[in-house]
């Protein structure tokens, strides 16, 4: 029997335990120690995770890919049934059998059960619902319960990402930790240092935390909107003046937990009534086409491509001709700091509230330790630096830091 830190993100996940005195994560596909967020049910309703089960979605095997499943916590949907080929499933069923499949890879890896494991949660599922934030840290309980865990704990990953950082220190700092994943960003202020890492209680070392509940498909989403739609037909003139025509397709398409909802009969045939209206009807050709082919997740997939590439690059180039021949879309790093330029202001907003909680001002930072895959963006690495330009800018491990951190709190807990 051991304990574990479970950090269940909406893009990737990690599972750390303390082993050779120091927090080690199991590989979980391949060796990979990180897996994708993602589950895959063919027609007769096997399922398939990680880079696998995107994998079979883009060779083109008949079946469902779901992504994004932490988004669903704390809403209504996560009770909703949806059909898996041959399964019907509530979407905690499907988090389940996701969480099931990871547990027994980190089992097998490590070569040992695990029984105990403390939760990573963000500051807030849900932005300014408590209510739905209780909801969703009980409805992860109620699942870890359900595939074996026998004792289960929560801590917010900014917290547990500043554990993983606290242990490279060699003396006392004020750190602001900055955690922006897939689906949250996250800001903990917190007193740091080498002593203290040893400490069993660190309540009073937490200055303050908050969050905000966007993330890095926030920013796929209004790329998404601000250049890719369009071309579909999103903001098209109807025919009867002043009319668009309508946008709710659009943003659900654009939204990995909605793009399903798209595949039937009914949508179809209100697109090709909403065509006949249009004065650009082979703008609504394409949209049609991509419900029929089932290419929505493709399309989502490419829009993250997009946005990684622009966070290295000036520009980035999507193909695609699988909706019409030689259809491209060039998308200009600029064009994507003005689409997303709102998320990144709301990230800065938060840190705001963040500091004042703490009653510091911004040059009694020391450190800015930045973690999640979407502290890459530069202009959300921007508007968080902003914010403690003074401080020492420390990189995390991408994708690992709350992992490991929450490795650390599992052997601080449980032993």
């Amino acid at each position: 029997m051991a304990a574990c830190g479970l950090d269940f993100g909406t893009s990737n996940t990690t599972l750390g335990s303390w082993r050779d005195n120091a927090p080690r994560l199991a590989k979980l596909e391949g060796d990979h120690v990180t897996i994708p967020s993602a589950i895959f049910f063919d027609w007769s309703g096997q399922p398939s995770f990680g880079r696998a089960a995107m994998d079979a979605y883009v060779e083109g095997t008949p079946g469902r890919l779901m992504r994004s499943l932490k988004s669903v916590l704390g809403t209504a949907l996560v009770e909703e049934i949806t059909q898996l080929g041959r399964r019907r499933l509530r979407f905690r069923e499907v988090i389940a059998v996701y969480l099931k499949e990871i547990k027994a890879r980190a089992e097998a890896s490590s070569g040992h059960s695990f029984e105990q494991v403390v939760h990573g949660r963000p500051v807030h599922f849900v932005d300014g619902n408590p209510e739905g934030d209780r909801k969703a840290e009980d409805t992860l309980r109620e699942i870890a319960h359900s595939i074996g865990f026998r004792d289960v704990s929560f801590q917010f990953e900014p917290i547990a990402a500043a554990l993983d950082y606290e242990s490279t220190i060699a003396q006392e700092q004020i750190a602001l930790i900055a955690d922006i994943g897939g689906g949250t960003s996250d800001f903990s202020i917190v007193r740091i240092s080498p002593e203290r890492h040893l400490r069993a209680d660190r309540g009073d070392d937490i200055l303050a935390n908050d969050g905000v509940r966007v993330g890095g498909v926030d920013f796929d989403r209004m790329l998404s909107l601000g250049t890719l739609m369009p071309l579909l037909g999103m903001n098209s003139p109807m025919k009867r003046k002043g009319l668009d025509v309508p946008g709710g397709y659009f943003h659900d398409l654009a939204t990995w937990s909605n793009i399903n909802r798209l595949y039937t009969e009914k949508t179809r045939r209100e697109i090709r009534e909403v065509r006949r209206e249009a004065t650009r009807p082979e703008l609504l050709d394409r949209l049609l086409h991509v419900l029929d082919q089932e290419q929505g997740h493709a399309l989502a997939m490419s829009m993250e491509g997009a946005k990684i590439d622009l966070s290295d690059m000036d520009a980035a180039r999507l193909d695609l001709a699988a909706i019409e021949p030689e259809l491209t879309l060039d998308i200009a790093r600029q064009d994507f700091a003005g689409h997303t330029q709102r998320l990144s202001q709301r990230i800065g907003e938060r840190i705001d509230n963040c500091l004042r909680s703490a009653g510091l001002r911004a040059e009694q930072i020391d450190a800015l330790f930045l973690t999640g895959g979407s502290t890459r963006i530069p202009h959300v690495r921007q508007a968080i630096r902003d914010k403690a330009p003074s401080a020492a800018l420390v990189e995390g491990d991408t994708f690992g830091a709350v992992g490991a951190g929450l490795a650390i709190e599992s052997v601080r807990r449980y032993g």
